[in-house]
């Protein structure tokens, strides 16, 4: 039952989205609600080529408290480019950091923070399907991720190979394209390796995305504004779920 469900997921991954919808929320692990805000720009530097660059926060709640604001989360600074292989085809690659704070309570109820800091390189590739007003984008992405502490030092899970399936749905409610509606599902897998034991973890199930979207293109403003609800179902054998509400804003061609 278990590699069922992972081959059942991971079809639902395969039949995934690209940045240019949205700057979707990242994962921050076990809490009630989260909060996600970012900025973004996307530029045409010509006919082939497109750079996506985005700063992003998220704050998430106390436990069982639902207020998303209490705890400050996350930052993270993103840089990607595209290219645009056919009408069908893209291709992309990215640099990103990320900046988390991460809270433990111990026996006694008193909690500590710390930090954990993440360099990221991934690449992803798409295929669009233009069906009249419905377009379907089918996504896999590979990322490289390595951990640091708050002073550089090595992390407990050193480096990590991890492997995204997602699908997208976009939905166009006007002409002209400036109302949307998208939807999409994610499911991730990934291995760890571990640098003093020297070795790496299967490469197995983590977590799935749930996301949907409405995007409004104002037709005298050079941008894109996004709100969305996410849902993170996190775990395989006792899975919870996470709540993220977002909103950002992307500006377009603005040089």
């Amino acid at each position: 039952m278990k590699n069922l469900k992972v081959i059942i997921i991971g079809i639902l991954g395969l039949v995934s989205n690209h940045l240019k919808a949205q700057l979707s929320p990242p994962g921050l692990g076990k809490a009630d609600v989260v909060q996600w805000s970012a900025l973004g720009i996307k530029q045409d530097i010509n006919d082939k080529w497109q750079s996506v660059t985005y700063t992003g926060w998220g704050n998430k709640s106390e436990h069982d408290r639902y207020n998303p604001l209490e705890k400050n989360a996350i930052w993270i600074l993103n840089q990607e480019f595209y290219k645009k292989i056919n009408d069908k085809w893209r291709y992309s690659f990215a640099l990103s950091y990320r900046r988390q704070n991460e809270f433990e309570t111990n026996e006694f109820g008193d909690e500590t923070k710390d930090v954990k800091q993440e360099f990221r390189v991934y690449g992803r590739i798409n295929y669009q399907v233009n069906l009249d007003k419905l377009k379907i984008t089918p996504t896999f992405r590979q990322e490289l991720r390595r951990f640091y502490t708050s002073d550089f030092k090595n992390d407990g899970d050193d480096w990590q190979l991890r492997s995204r399936f997602r699908i997208q749905f976009a939905y166009k409610l006007d002409e002209e394209e400036r109302h949307k509606i998208t939807a999409s599902a994610e499911s991730l897998f990934s291995t760890k390796y571990d640098i003093e034991k020297e070795d790496w973890s299967e490469f197995d199930y983590n977590e799935s995305r749930f996301t949907l979207y409405y995007s409004y293109s104002p037709k005298n403003i050079p941008a894109q504004f996004n709100i969305g609800y996410m849902n993170n179902l996190v775990g395989n054998h006792n899975p919870y779920s996470v709540n993220y509400f977002a909103f950002d804003v992307i500006l377009t061609n603005i040089f």
